[in-house]
């Protein structure tokens, strides 16, 4: 734990924080500033809270959380290329450990990073206490604000540190480099009622809501949200009476099941919801000035043969959409040749993550009773639904025509060809499961100049949403309520409502809401974590399905094609192939194709190991108090 054990004393923290912020502590020829002088003086302190946006920024990239590459491609959304020394499929094979990471030097996401940030929150709460740090004197009540900040971050890396670890210690004080105690792991619950204590102190120091001059700064419902975030990660099954195996974490006792936990996250979510600025609802869900027939691009263009409707781009685009929806979020989170990374190879793009049937299966279908359901429901292939034309024999839910390239989707009013020509599956550069991405990538834009992606937020409205109705659906039942709430996002996204049916199942309603999340938050840098709470690769369900697939063929081909929707276990991932065909139904420079379901790859998941990341050997050595995380 070497970030927190050799914790510097204030001067030399100083010292350390000075090459992020060089803009803000003034060098004179001979000496440097001391905590003192920076202390003393607002605009110097000022600076450090904006350097810790920047280290929230880089602790949680949501399009490139590790190097380049998404999360998605370390599950069952995408598979990852192999530039880059094949980085997500070390994590897939199971190349890694606590003695190496695949990406441990470039980026900051990890252990030994986040602690340093955490460190620096506490220098700023600190330093402004034991100086007195004085109120800015051209807007008075600014400093207020960014104690707040600081308050706010040092609760969100604590955040980041337990979606990853788990159980760790809460470091709500600097560490005197005189006087080191002795670190330990803290339960779960403690750290999140210590990350929802310092959320409030922040709530009531910040603004209720920021002018235009300070957009992205914290608010109010950014603290809301962080709370309703780690209650509803308090109540899932990895800390809330799920099925834990082989389970040596140290509070495994307090873990057991407890439903007020699901009232707690129920609340804290239904404070983001009802959050009001001046009367009028703080968040809601963007609309625009976009109805059902419009389908033009950003250059006013239709290039995707009207599949992919205006609405669901600009959302991820639009100014107002920031405003109303995006409860917190970074700014450019990645925009340097990012249009190369996903850009079929026809179009002089590289395919670095490239979605996979399993994500693909998610996306309903609109049946002709007006309701939407899944493409393995039981009544799918009566409604029309067929596997060899599985994008247009029904209707998909208007978010898989944005997300997904497939073969014989059109672009730039060209139609995708993974059968032959360059965009072929195997092909050089190009996808390796059938798929190429589309989500983010408007069409208007030109491959050879640089964009910026500003999207994904870290959270939306919709999350917030599905964590008010999944927590109302396990203490109580289906309601109206969120019935008509989920509804709502299906709506906004042109997608036909839930069938009335769920109104008289649970099971059914958390099944819809599930797949929701994973619909409406794909390639969000949701996924990886959502199935670690849920403990998929040990639900009973799951591993009924993993060994059905095993006993479906002789052969995975076979298997894959015999057996589907596959498991969510998170040990393997499918795609999809043209085969010519006489019959087929897609038509393609004269030929036709169907569509073939085939196996990619085996993946390793192995629990518990899998469901938390590693401590370090080396940090562990310099912490022997701490203890390593299970499986490890």
């Amino acid at each position: 734990m070497r970030k927190i054990i050799y914790v510097i004393a204030f001067a030399l923290s100083f010292s350390l924080l000075h090459s992020c912020a060089d803009d803000f502590l003034d060098q004179r020829p001979d000496e440097r500033l001391d905590e003192q002088q920076v202390f003393e003086r607002y605009n110097r302190v000022s600076g450090l809270v904006t350097e810790l946006y920047n280290n929230a920024k880089s602790g949680n990239h949501p399009l490139v959380f590790f190097n380049h590459f998404s999360s998605s491609a370390v599950t069952d959304e995408c598979e990852g290329s192999t530039v880059e020394g094949s980085l997500t499929n070390l994590f897939n094979s199971g190349a890694w450990s606590p003695s190496g990471m695949p990406d441990r030097s470039s980026c900051g996401q990890y252990w030994w990073d986040l602690w340093t940030y955490v460190r620096r929150a506490n220098v700023v709460i600190e330093g402004v206490k034991k100086y007195n740090t004085p109120d800015d004197p051209l807007q008075p009540g600014n400093l207020q604000k960014r104690i707040g900040e600081a308050y706010f971050m040092r609760a969100y890396y604590h955040y980041l540190l337990i979606r990853m670890y788990g159980e760790i210690p809460y470091l709500d004080y600097l560490v005197d480099p005189q006087n080191i105690p002795e670190f330990k792991k803290e339960s779960f619950h403690t750290i999140v009622e210590k990350i929802c204590a310092d959320a409030d102190t922040a709530f009531q120091k910040v603004p209720a809501k920021v002018g235009d001059d300070e957009f992205g700064r914290i608010e109010k419902g950014m603290c809301l949200g962080l709370k309703a975030m780690v209650r509803w990660m308090a109540a899932t099954p990895m800390w809330n009476g799920g099925n834990f195996p082989n389970d040596t974490r140290e509070f495994k006792n307090e873990y057991t099941y407890d439903p007020q936990r699901w009232v707690k996250a129920r609340d804290a979510a239904k404070a983001v919801l009802d959050f009001k600025v001046e009367g009028v609802p703080r968040y809601s869900l963007y609309y625009g000035n976009y109805g059902p027939t419009d389908f033009e691009n950003d250059q006013g263009k239709n290039e995707n043969n009207s599949k992919v409707r205006a609405r669901l781009w600009a959302m991820f685009y639009d100014m107002q959409s920031f405003k109303q929806e995006w409860v917190f979020f970074v700014t450019r989170d990645k925009y340097e040749a990012w249009q190369g990374d996903v850009y079929p190879p026809s179009w002089g793009g590289g395919s670095r993550q490239m979605p996979v049937q399993e994500q693909v299966d998610e996306y309903e279908y609109i049946a002709p009773d007006g309701y939407g359901y899944p493409i393995y429901a039981n009544r799918a292939k009566v409604d029309g639904y067929d596997d060899g034309n599985p994008y247009e024999s029904v209707q998909r839910d208007p978010r898989f025509y944005r997300d997904i390239m497939y073969h014989g989707s059109t672009f730039k009013n060209n139609k995708i060809n993974t059968a032959e020509g360059t965009d072929k599956i195997g092909n050089q550069n190009s996808t390796t499961t059938g798929y190429f991405l589309r989500k983010f990538l408007r069409e208007g834009w030109n491959r050879n100049y640089g964009f910026q992606i500003h999207a994904p937020a870290i959270w939306r409205l919709p999350e917030f949403i599905y964590i008010y109705a999944e927590a109302v659906n396990e203490i109580s039942g289906p309601t109206k309520e969120i019935y008509d709430m989920i509804n709502e996002i299906r709506a906004r996204s042109f997608m036909a409502p839930m069938p009335p049916t769920v109104l008289t199942d649970k099971k059914l309603m958390k099944e819809y809401i599930q797949r929701e999340r994973r619909v409406e938050l794909f390639y969000e840098n949701n996924r990886i974590w959502n199935t670690r709470l849920y403990l998929d690769a040990d639900n009973p369900d799951e591993l009924a399905k993993e060994e059905t697939w095993k006993a479906a063929g002789s052969d995975n081909d076979t298997r894959s094609q015999n057996y589907w929707p596959y498991p969510k276990t998170q040990r393997m991932i499918n795609g999809m192939r043209p085969v010519e065909d006489p019959n087929g139904q897609i038509e393609i420079n004269g030929k036709k194709y169907r569509m073939e379901r085939f196996w990619i790859e085996d993946r390793v998941f192995v629990t518990p190991r899998h469901y938390l990341f590693p401590i370090m050997a080396d940090e562990l050595k310099r912490t022997p108090t701490i203890t390593q995380n299970p499986g490890w």
